[in-house]
């Protein structure tokens, strides 16, 4: 078996980056009425979920759960901010601010 040189090894490894990028979903859950837009999200792994706030007011989204541990801090009304899921599991994922807000999202592969 012959083994890459370098410069084989970064085509190679740029290659496998975007044939996993390709593939990978975008899916978007808004913040509104001081509630997300679903309950529930299934998503692949590699796949990443926006985050949108439509309420004039700021929310917090964050994960303590071990498949997936994020803080994406507050923000205002209009932005939006992303998580990559890279793991198998269900990830429940909250607001700090108002704590009736809550969303499962199952990550498979």
């Amino acid at each position: 078996m012959k083994m890459m040189n370098k410069a084989q090894m970064v085509v190679f490894t740029g290659l496998m980056a975007f044939v996993y990028t390709s593939y990978a979903g975008e899916f978007e859950v808004l913040q509104k009425d001081k509630k997300f837009s679903q309950s529930g999200l299934t998503v692949k792994v590699g796949d990443s979920v926006n985050f949108k706030n439509e309420d004039p007011f700021f929310h917090n989204v964050f994960s303590l759960s071990d498949v997936k541990t994020f803080d994406l801090g507050s923000f205002p009304q209009g932005q939006s901010k992303k998580v990559i899921f890279d793991k198998p599991g269900t990830v429940e994922v909250e607001c700090a601010i108002h704590p009736s807000m809550k969303i499962n999202i199952e990550v498979r592969k």
